[in-house]
């Protein structure tokens, strides 16, 4: 049942998550869903068998359009179910659903736009949830680099839980970000620099052995992908 008339969809772009899948989406209150969309990326293992055995909309991809396009396809297709909010929880399972209600608490009754899961707001969490070192100092190093270029004082710029208004998308072209992992960044300049405020509320972390994320080696391009955009948004040589 939409909460307080607001439709809610819960998005997950999956990529190779047939093992995680039923658990991910067996954990979602169910209460809080009005549609579940799961947007398949090309997979290669049987994730799209395991998503249409369960009671949700299954979109798939011909070819791979990588972790931004998935995107787009979410947002648009949640759109087109009549959400109001939309919810985006991977289906690696390495986000916890149990903290959708208060992500479309905030954004419903509070008129919050943006909501984001910030594994970082607690002290030690991101390691004991198995973090890896690197990736640790890298978050925090990326974090304060994005906060002195965009103004912001967000805890975590990296987070893939997060929770928008739809309503959002007809003020920001998603359309023009990029296909890659930089999307998350480049999403956050456009709120940034159309004035749209972003929350956060903490997360646990969990990382295992299933959990899909970005290795060493693709953390280089990714990484200079978001110094690049950074860069092009503090120079005004891209309109964000």
């Amino acid at each position: 049942m939409p909460y307080k008339d607001k439709r809610i969809a819960v998005i997950m772009p999956a990529y190779n998550a047939a093992k995680t899948l039923v658990a991910c989406y067996e954990a979602i209150p169910k209460d809080w869903a009005d549609v579940v969309i799961l947007v398949d990326d090309a997979s290669s293992d049987n994730t799209v068998d395991e998503a249409r055995s369960l009671p949700i909309v299954v979109v798939r991809h011909d070819q791979n359009l990588g972790y931004g396009g998935n995107q787009k396809t979410c947002y648009k297709t949640a759109i087109k179910y009549g959400a109001d909010v939309v919810v985006m929880v991977h289906p690696d399972h390495q986000y916890d659903p149990s903290f959708i209600p208060e992500m479309i608490r905030l954004i419903v009754d509070e008129g919050v736009a943006a909501v984001f899961g910030s594994r970082m707001m607690t002290p030690g969490g991101a390691l004991a949830g198995g973090m890896p070192k690197w990736k640790y100092f890298v978050n925090i190093l990326l974090t304060k680099i994005g906060n002195f270029v965009l103004g912001t004082r967000l805890t975590e710029l990296h987070s893939g839980f997060r929770a928008y208004r739809t309503d959002i998308f007809r003020e920001i072209d998603i359309e023009r970000n990029s296909d890659s992992f930089v999307f998350d960044t480049q999403i956050i300049i456009q709120l940034v620099a159309h004035k749209i405020g972003i929350w956060e509320i903490p997360i646990t972390t969990r990382y295992f052995k299933e959990s899909s994320q970005v290795g060493f080696s693709q953390g280089i391009p990714y990484g200079l992908g978001i110094l690049w955009s950074l860069f092009l948004y503090k120079t005004g040589l891209r309109k964000f």
